[in-house]
Parts: C-alpha cells; sequence; structure tokens
C-alpha cells in the first residue's frame, strides 16, 4: 500500500501540475486574442494555439487529476468522517475549477467562431480565479483545517 500511495500521490501531483499550468495560461491567451483583429494572422494562429492547450494539454491533465486523485483518496480512506472534512472542501474547490475548466472550453469556441465572448478585462480578471482556487485547495490539503 505504501508503494502504491506514494506513486498514486506522486502521478496525481504531475496531473494537478499540468492542469494548473494551462489553466493559468490560456485565460493569458484569451486576453491576448481578444486584442487582436478578428481573422488576421495573429488571431488564425491563437486559435490554434488555445486548441491545441485545451486538448493536448488541459484536458487529459484534467481527467488525469480526478483519475489519480479518486483513487488516491479511496486508497487512504479519505472519504471517511473520521479523517475530518478537509477532503469534502478539497472537492468543493476542484468542482469549482472545473466550471472554469468548462467556461474556458466554451470561450475556445467561441474565438474559435470569431467571436469575442467577452472584453480583455474580463479574461484579465478571469484568469485570477484559478490561481485564487489552486491557493485555497493547497491551503487545504496540507493544513487539513476541518
Amino acid at each position: 500500500m505504501i508503494n502504491e500511495y506514494h506513486w498514486l500521490k506522486a502521478l496525481h501531483l504531475i496531473a494537478v501540475m499540468s492542469w494548473m499550468a494551462g489553466m493559468l495560461y490560456l485565460p493569458r491567451l484569451f486576453v491576448y486574442h481578444s486584442q487582436v483583429a478578428i481573422g488576421s494572422e495573429a488571431s488564425e494562429l491563437f486559435k490554434v494555439m488555445e486548441r491545441k492547450l485545451l486538448r493536448l494539454i488541459i484536458n487529459p491533465a484534467m481527467i488525469a487529476t480526478w483519475v489519480f486523485g479518486l483513487w488516491l483518496a479511496f486508497t487512504i480512506n479519505a472519504f471517511d468522517p473520521a479523517n475530518g472534512y478537509w477532503l469534502h472542501a478539497k472537492l468543493g474547490l476542484v468542482i469549482l475549477m472545473q466550471i472554469a475548466h468548462a467556461l474556458m472550453s466554451r470561450y475556445r469556441k467561441a474565438f474559435a467562431r470569431d467571436e469575442r465572448p467577452c472584453s480583455e478585462r474580463f479574461f484579465r480578471l478571469f484568469n485570477e480565479v484559478p490561481a485564487v482556487l489552486m491557493i485555497l485547495i493547497v491551503v487545504i490539503v496540507v493544513l487539513k483545517p476541518f
């Protein structure tokens, strides 16, 4: 079990770091994309970058995060109330991260259709959402306050 636990934890952390890298970068691409003319060469390049980032990095990393995270939680029996409710709080925040992920997917599709779903300012603010969620998740996991 110890060996399985350490491998699952390592794989989960690698997946989380990959997911977060993409979640922090994609809204930044949206900021830049919203600044260029529709149909321009730069706009077309951003479309390719956004699609590849989402499909090749963010989506697989998100799936791996959930798979290894849940597997790890069941391996250590983290859902047992005797272990506290920190995991429940963490999962609530991860679900919010999942919603942010879904919104980014929707925004990417809108940009691909040459629409501007939101303003540059909105994307600058939205860029902070994954960072704040990540900080809260790490604090809950490390401190286990409940």
